[in-house]
């Protein structure tokens, strides 16, 4: 898995979506594992409101894209 995406609108045959989330590699572990995180997009996507309605607070900092310096 690489994105975590929205589904935005499908119009005819076209769908269109953003990405929510998406994968950053960091490297291989020593264990030849994959090493990274998601990291947000910084789009807050649409369906927080059915998310709250639901009973499931998310915490709006989880979609803010941080500055990471190396």
């Amino acid at each position: 898995m690489t994105d975590i995406a929205e589904i935005t609108g499908l119009e005819e045959n076209v769908v269109s979506m953003h990405s929510v989330f998406s994968f950053v590699r960091k490297g291989i572990g020593p264990d030849g594992k994959v090493l990274g995180s998601f990291q947000p997009s910084g789009i807050r996507p649409k369906f927080l409101e059915r998310l709250r309605v639901a009973g499931i607070q998310l915490p709006a900092e989880i979609f803010e894209r941080s500055v990471e310096v190396n």
